[in-house]
């Protein structure tokens, strides 16, 4: 019992020293790739890198705690950060206070549906999320995260489109314009580092070594330049004004959003106190404050990528302040610092006595030292009910990953791999992660690689992972300044490359070619309607739950006759004749009310189109269940048939549906010598009698009954 409530107590039945040291030794390697990589899934997440840490504090060890995989390494991951971002941006701004507030919450949601289902032992759910579905939105996720990071790489900025692929054109209309070199120079050295290390040895943490690499190279030669100045250093009147408009329609924006909230309440006092007039006309106002939101925030949009868009010369004075011209407009004889210089803009209100411009590189930035608070986060009910959905598909999405990963590990080591116990050790890492700050975690594939590769033996390996990330936080974040922003979108953009697997629609559609389709159909609803991912996760569902349905209302009905080989096979399939006075009819599927129909229509084409038949079998192996509705059509087609004077026999009902027809008594109805155990004792004993005063010379089921009857 103790073990069942506490897994991790199973590690140390015959646990061994060497165990030990090859847990303490495959912590530290997964650490070694964790640390990086956590802080650039956070930036995918659209939080500030250091949650990447947070993320990676408690979830590895309490997931290998109290989950069932012993080599599972679980933490930030590339698809959850995704979905993460594409669920939260329309509610807050990425990286703002309400947007960490929302990705703690989302965690907390994610982790109690996950513990829910491991505890009702409801891990099948999963199972709604179709393979075909899973390989084309995988396949699309990994498309859209690595072009995701293109801005990074090329040092540009620009405002997030309605859809991903408009910003993509943004990003590349902006690096057409410009490209800051060292910055794409330090990413494509950061990809050069791991590729290489990764074809000489592919034990070396090829990550962590182009982290520190690039990291050095950036200190040591101040990739990263910025400075704070007065609006008065920026010497044009132009943008100036475009700064002052700028400010003026983000106050505007920000004082419409308290007008907004306001009228909200006035609205919802006026719903609650059925008071008709008040409530129409805090709607109307709430329109009327929406559209002018709209039109600040468009303006602001543009007044925003005007200023993005300007390059300056930076100048020097004696005193060692800066004074910044527009590119080109510099004075004749003023020596320039050689830098290009803009002007940082955000979301946020600038602050005309410090901007701050960039003349280098974008880096980290401080990572606040020590643990983060550990706190519940705030519920508030009108958001969870927003977030809800989304906590769903990252739940199914996370357990999906994880337990696929799981799995591939078990049987390679042998050990019992309970689903719905993963689901509680997940649930809670997610659950307890969201009280220490962190985002919704998951199990990763290449870490749990490297984990396994390494020569863990127990979970123990992950609890060794967070104590190495406690010791990184408390001591080591002022290293982690100067790591390039390009380095962590190269860490993203080579660990998403392993997602894309275009043999999986091959493969979906030589088993099925509607798996084929849906996994296609997945894939491009994916990428367009990318950021909303769950619209492509959905589209997916709704056809295996449509192919399903289609499948289940139509089964495969079969005409049998003798193959070459003296067997029962479909007649159709192998260009068998039939025999002109029995039809062998093959049901395959349970018997209810989407499809009986269906067998009736079937039973009556035969009918209609066999002008001499005299008896119908009717194969029932493959039904293995009948409701009230099957069990009426049944009753129907033994009517239909026997009243225009030809006979039907069942063969191979299997004993549930057996149980049906004697509680219905349908059984006395056909007649207990008319339900045979086999198609083979079926036709023997209805053979002759069909063929009686038959005008059939050459019947292809003769020679099988002979067969048959002599075995």
């Amino acid at each position: 019992m103790l073990t069942r409530i506490f897994p991790f107590l199973g590690w140390f039945k015959k646990y061994s020293g060497a165990a030990f040291r090859a847990d303490i030794i495959s912590g530290l390697t997964v650490a070694l790739v964790l640390i990086p990589q956590s802080m650039a899934y956070a930036q995918l997440a659209g939080m500030p890198a250091y949650y990447g840490l947070y993320a990676s504090l408690l979830p590895p060890m309490v997931a290998a705690l109290f989950g069932s995989s012993r080599q599972l390494a679980t933490g930030p991951v590339a698809v959850v950060s995704l979905m993460t971002a594409a669920s939260l941006e329309p509610l807050a701004t990425a990286g703002s206070e309400g947007y960490i507030a929302y990705a703690l919450l989302l965690a907390l949601l994610v982790g109690v549906f996950q513990f829910l289902l491991g505890v009702l032992r409801l891990g099948l759910v999963v199972n709604f999320l179709s393979h075909p579905v899973v390989n084309g939105f995988t396949n699309a996720a990994a498309i859209i995260i690595a072009s995701s990071q293109l801005s990074k790489m090329f040092g540009v900025y620009v405002d997030k489109a309605e859809l991903h692929f408009e910003t993509i054109m943004r990003v590349i209309k902006g690096a057409m314009h410009y490209t800051h070199l060292p910055t794409l120079g330090m990413g494509i050295l950061a990809f050069a580092i791991m590729v290489g290390l990764k074809r000489v040895n592919p034990k070396i943490p090829n990550v962590l070594c182009a982290v520190v690499i690039t990291t050095l190279l950036s200190w040591a030669t101040g990739f990263n330049h910025d400075a704070r100045v007065d609006i008065s250093a920026i010497q044009d009147a132009e943008v100036q004004t475009l700064i002052a408009d700028f400010n003026k329609s983000v106050t505007g924006i920000e004082d419409l959003a308290v007008k907004r909230t306001e009228i909200a309440a006035l609205e919802d006092k006026a719903k609650a106190d059925k008071n008709q007039i008040g409530y129409y006309d805090a709607e109307h106002d709430l329109a009327v404050v929406n559209y002018q939101v709209n039109v600040l925030k468009h303006k602001s949009h543009e007044l925003r990528a005007s200023l993005r868009h300007l390059l300056f010369d930076g100048v020097e004075q004696v005193d060692g302040s800066m004074t910044f011209y527009v590119q080109g407009k510099a004075p004749e004889g003023v020596t320039t610092d050689g830098r290009t210089w803009r002007v940082k803009v955000g979301n946020k209100l600038l602050d005309t006595a410090s901007l701050k411009m960039m003349g280098g590189g974008a880096v980290v930035g401080n990572v606040p030292s020590g643990f983060p608070a550990i706190a519940v986060p705030s519920l508030d009910l009108k958001v969870i009910l927003k977030l809800l959905p989304f906590a769903v598909i990252i739940s199914l999405l996370g357990f999906m990953e994880a337990i696929s990963i799981a799995k591939a590990m078990a049987a390679k080591t042998g050990q019992r791999l309970d689903p719905n116990q993963e689901l509680i050790g997940q649930g809670l890492a997610n659950m307890l992660g969201a009280c220490g700050s962190a985002y919704p975690a998951s199990g990763s594939f290449s870490r749990s690689a490297v984990n396994l590769q390494a020569g863990a033996v127990t979970g123990l390996s992950s609890v060794f992972t967070s104590a190495i990330v406690a010791v990184t936080l408390l001591f080591f974040t002022p290293l982690l300044y100067h790591l390039p922003q390009a380095v962590l979108a190269a860490v993203i953009m080579m660990a998403v490359i392993g997602l894309i697997n275009a043999s999986g629609f091959i493969h979906a559609w030589k088993a099925q070619k509607y798996d084929g389709a849906i996994s296609i159909i997945s894939f491009i609803a994916t990428l367009a309607f990318a950021p909303h991912l769950d619209k492509g996760i959905m589209i997916g569902v709704a056809l295996s739950l449509g192919v399903f349905l289609y499948k289940s209302m139509r089964p495969r009905v079969s005409s049998l006759s003798k193959g070459e080989d003296e067997v029962l096979c479909d007649a159709s399939i192998h260009g068998l004749r039939e025999c002109d006075h029995i039809a062998i009819v093959r049901f395959g599927g349970p018997l209810f009310f989407a499809n009986a129909s269906f067998l009736e229509d079937q039973i009556t084409d035969r009918l209609m189109n066999m002008p001499k038949l005299k008896h119908i079998i009717l194969v029932c192996s493959g039904i293995n269940d009948i409701d009230a509705s099957g069990e009426e059509a049944l009753s129907l087609i033994v009517d239909t048939v026997r009243s225009g004077g030809r006979d039907i026999s069942l063969s191979g009902v299997n004993e549930s549906v057996m149980d049906v027809l004697e509680r219905t008594h349908l059984l006395e109805k056909i007649g207990k010598d008319h339900v045979f155990a086999d198609t083979d004792s079926a036709l023997c004993r209805t053979h002759a009698q069909a063929h009686h005063d038959g005008t059939e010379d050459d019947c292809p089921l003769t020679t099988y009954c002979r067969v048959r009857g002599n075995a």
